[in-house]
């Protein structure tokens, strides 16, 4: 039985073209600066993102610590979404390891914080408090339906952080889905932010890695605390190979997950039981809560939906997440419908 996996956009494996192009990359030590593989790709990330330079990172966990201890110091606080990735799923590494306070304000339905909010929460100067220096978004927003924020959105943000003194940091990890869905270049949307990270192991189905982009006394100063964290790595021109392909290739086919995840949602809208996010999806991601009359919980579904051979992940009681990428094809979202319609009769 082929399984179809839904869980996530991680899940997707190299495509053939990179596969090839990882067996022939050329390599060398990439912390002494030699892999010509990684430093193409490290020019080419950055000049997709409109960038003067970027940096190769195991995982955007890794990239976004790079940023918020670069951008803050011990006792700093950040602002950040109470829905944030780097809120909740980083598993606290601002605070453990930067000493960083983060300042959660609440996401709005469409993924945003309230501008008047970001305004609120910083901190003037008193001896008694921390010292705010950082504001965080997330494009595409994950946990509010991996909803797009608009160019006019990050610009009024980055105001914000440039008339109070404040950086500006972008957690992108999707931000080539955010720049499809809002049929912009992806340097429109990272324009006022003085860093963006985005992953080329999710939506762009690279196996490995994470770009960090900011200026150049920036990211140098993230190459030295890349290796102070592990991850410096050596012949990383293979991994790097992928990420190519993910740039020059898979960044500009995203916009079919997008219409897979509507034909998707629009199935599902039909089932009793299902409960729907009003408004989505706006990219890869479909999400929706079991209603209260189903005698069934969300691990329950997952279990169900598993023997029919379609993997699902929970995302809260009650809640599940459904997140469609490359390898997922028409008849996968067919099967998808067919099934939870058959567990919720």
């Amino acid at each position: 039985m082929s399984i179809i996996d839904l869980r996530s956009d991680t899940v997707t494996k190299p495509t053939p073209e990179m596969r090839e192009a990882m067996a022939e990359a050329e390599v060398g030590d990439d912390v002494y600066g030699d892999d010509p593989t990684v430093n193409r790709l490290e020019a080419l990330a950055a000049d997709m993102v409109g960038k003067e330079a970027s940096i190769f990172a195991p995982s955007g966990t890794m990239g976004n610590l790079l940023a918020l201890l670069i951008h803050c110091q011990r006792g700093d606080e950040a602002i950040v979404g109470e829905r944030s990735h780097i809120y909740l799923n980083e598993a606290g590494g601002m605070s453990a390891l930067g000493g960083i306070h983060p300042r959660p304000l609440q996401n709005q339905n469409d993924g945003a914080l309230a501008l008047e909010e970001i305004r609120k929460a910083i901190r003037s100067e008193d001896v008694h408090h921390p010292s705010t220096r950082l504001i965080c978004i997330e494009n595409t927003q994950n946990n509010c339906g991996g909803m797009a924020l608009s160019v006019d959105y990050t610009r009024q943000v980055g105001e914000i952080a440039g008339a109070n003194n404040l950086k500006f940091h972008i957690d992108g990890a999707r931000i080539f889905n955010a720049a499809a869905f809002l049929q912009v270049d992806v340097k429109e949307l990272v324009a006022p932010a003085d860093s963006v990270m985005f992953c080329l192991s999710k939506g762009l189905a690279s196996p490995v890695g994470s770009m960090l982009a900011g200026t150049k006394a920036f990211i140098a100063r993230a190459r030295h605390l890349r290796k102070m964290l592990g991850g410096g790595m050596r012949q990383a021109g293979i991994l790097a190979a992928a990420g190519i392909v993910s740039l020059e290739k898979m960044s500009e086919r995203v916009g079919e997950d997008h219409a897979r995840a509507k034909k998707l949602a629009d199935g599902l809208r039909k089932i009793p039981g299902i409960l729907l996010d009003e408004g989505t999806p706006h990219t890869n991601m479909v999400y929706f809560n079991i209603a209260d009359t189903i005698p069934f919980d969300e691990k329950e579904l997952c279990g169900k939906m598993s023997s029919q051979g379609v993997l699902i992940d929970w995302a809260g009681a009650r809640r599940i997440r459904l997140v469609t990428h490359y390898a997922i094809d028409d008849a996968g979202v067919e099967k998808t419908i067919w099934a939870l319609a058959e567990m919720f009769r």
